[in-house]
C-alpha cells in the first residue's frame, strides 16, 4: 500500500470525531491522499470502502464510492448520500441497504474503521447502488494501488 490517505478530521489510529457518526450529524469526514508514485491511467479510477470488522455479525459497510476520476486527490466533507456525484463517482449500498455514507455506530465499545482507497487501471462498468462484495470482485485484475487509513470509534 502505498497511497497515503489522510484526514484533516483525524489522524492514523485515532477516534473518529463524533460529527462523523450516528450519534451526531453522521457526514463523512473530509478525505485527501498523496497522488500514487504508480501512474494511473487517464481512463482509470479510484475507489473508496469504508468499513467496521468489529462489528458483532461480521464485517460491516459504512461507504462504497468508486469511479472517481483518476485525478482526485480529495473529498470534502459531507458526500451527499446520492447514486452519482457531480464528478461521475458513483456509490454503492452500505450496511444498512441505503446509498452513501453511513458513519460510525457500534452498539457499545470501541469499534475499528478502515478507509481503503484503491487505484485501478480502468473505470468500471457498473452501476450505482452496487455492494463492497460486487465491487472487490470487479476490482480484480485492475488494481494499480492502494492505501487505508483507520480510525477508531466508542460508544458508551
Amino acid at each position: 500500500m502505498t497511497i497515503q490517505l489522510k484526514s484533516p478530521a483525524f489522524k492514523e489510529g485515532e477516534p473518529i470525531p463524533p460529527r462523523y457518526s450516528c450519534e451526531d450529524v453522521d457526514i463523512s469526514p473530509p478525505l485527501n491522499w498523496d497522488e500514487s508514485p504508480v501512474k494511473i491511467p487517464n481512463d482509470g479510477s479510484l475507489a473508496i470502502i469504508l468499513d467496521d470488522p468489529d462489528a458483532p455479525g461480521g464485517t460491516w459497510v459504512h461507504w462504497v464510492i468508486f469511479n472517481l476520476p483518476p485525478q482526485t486527490d480529495s473529498l470534502p466533507e459531507m458526500i451527499m448520500q446520492r447514486e452519482e456525484l457531480e464528478n461521475g463517482a458513483l456509490q454503492g449500498t452500505n450496511s444498512w441497504g441505503t446509498i452513501g455514507y453511513r458513519g460510525p455506530c457500534p452498539s457499545r465499545g470501541t469499534h475499528r474503521y478502515f478507509f481503503k482507497i484503491y487505484a485501478l487501471d480502468t473505470k468500471l462498468d457498473l452501476p450505482a447502488g452496487i455492494t463492497k462484495q460486487e465491487l472487490l470482485k470487479v476490482m480484480e485484475g485492475h488494481l494499480v494501488d492502494e492505501g487505508q487509513l483507520k480510525g477508531t470509534y466508542t460508544r458508551k
